[in-house]
């Protein structure tokens, strides 16, 4: 897997993912919509920490940085 995504992604990934858990284990987000964004959070904080997001392949879209040769 060629990495994908630059900073600036991965840190709004992982802040959305801390955000969706604080609203699950605080009980304002409860029920089906609770566990879809925790599952979602989950998801974010896995491809922010592999800098791989599958959704961005097939689009041909990177946020990383072009590096100079």
């Amino acid at each position: 897997m060629k990495p994908n995504m630059g900073s600036a992604d991965r840190i709004v990934r992982v802040l959305l993912a801390v955000v969706f858990s604080i609203l699950y284990f605080t009980g304002t987000v409860t029920g089906t919509l609770g566990v879809v964004l925790l599952v979602l959070g989950g998801v974010f904080l896995l491809t922010s920490v592999v800098s791989f997001c599958p959704l961005y392949a097939p689009f041909g879209i990177s946020t990383c940085p072009v590096k100079k040769a």
